[in-house]
């Protein structure tokens, strides 16, 4: 009678395992095909595209899109200005995430409350973005690099979550062990802390990596015609695209091929901007679980 029972609740373990696979490779399913479909979009020409006939594989093969992507000469330099501002842009993230997520941790903080009352206020009203400008303006940083920092250097959500992931995964003892052993507080957070937070921090890594190398629009706003990264440059393009086909269209009747050029480039241009991040994603992924969670318990 034992063995049926645990019979019974082998076969039931199964099942479920079964079913929670079949969920997850649905879910992954959806969430993976659109990607999948750009990518073979971008290889098919874009009649083929527009008759659905690629939905699994490209057709009418051609790299059109990526010869006239690449051809830009600014390609290089978006890119180069992008790992710059995204690499530059994710340290002082992450470097401005603890030094106020550590204090705020900290249960004997003076005014804790009226501080973290103030920091949910920014997450719910801002200024907007003119006086933001004006700030920015005003403070002499149109033009340069930090403008793109500088404005939004908290976000506040993810503050709360490395504030939390503190409060929760960090044992108060080891942090007062070492303070006894003679550890000031800067040695502590640096010495202690840090080395223990490495899940979070990667997660915070990789949530400003993705925000600063797809921003385009403050780029836009603050650096004008200057050091633009790569997503401004792929804008540039295609706008540029779409220009010249409305002018053939009207000129000498040429529309069709230009249209299908510039349908091409707005696929390429996808790849182009989503290559690098979905090359660093793996590198950092077994950290996301364990960090997310942990810093997601509300302390």
């Amino acid at each position: 009678m034992a063995k049926n029972n645990k019979l019974s609740i082998g076969m039931s373990d199964k099942t479920s395992d079964i079913v929670l696979v079949a969920i997850t490779a649905a879910v992954l399913l959806v969430v993976a095909y659109p990607l999948y479909y750009v990518v073979v979009a971008s290889f098919s020409d874009p009649y083929e595209v527009y008759a659905g006939r690629t939905f699994l594989f490209p057709r009418g093969f051609t790299l059109d899109g990526y010869k006239a992507v690449f051809a830009d000469n600014n390609i290089v330099s978006g890119f180069l200005n992008s790992v710059l501002y995204t690499t530059v842009g994710t340290i002082f993230s992450v470097v401005m995430l603890y030094i106020t997520a550590y204090p705020m941790a900290q249960k004997d903080l003076p005014g804790r409350k009226f501080l973290s009352l103030f920091f949910v206020i920014t997450m719910y009203f801002s200024g907007g973005l003119i006086p933001t400008y004006l700030v920015v303006k005003k403070t002499g940083l149109i033009g340069n690099m930090w403008s793109l920092f500088l404005p939004g250097g908290v976000a506040v959500g993810n503050m709360i979550i490395v504030r939390n992931y503190f409060q929760n995964s960090i044992p108060k003892e080891l942090v007062e062990a070492s303070q006894i052993d003679g550890c000031s507080k800067f040695r502590t957070f640096t010495d202690v802390v840090i080395p223990l937070s490495m899940p979070i921090l990667a997660v915070m890594a990789v949530f400003s990596m993705v925000a600063y190398w797809n921003d385009w629009f403050t780029a836009m706003i603050y650096l004008g015609g200057k050091g633009q990264p790569l997503p401004l440059v792929l804008r540039s393009i295609l706008i540029k695209s779409s220009a010249s086909a409305a002018q053939v269209s009207m000129i000498s009747g040429g529309y069709a091929e230009l249209n299908k050029l510039t349908e091409m480039i707005k696929f390429c241009s996808m790849i182009v901007a989503a290559i690098p991040m979905l090359i660093a994603y793996p590198f950092v992924q077994k950290y996301f679980e364990k960090g997310f969670m942990s810093g997601a318990v509300k302390g």
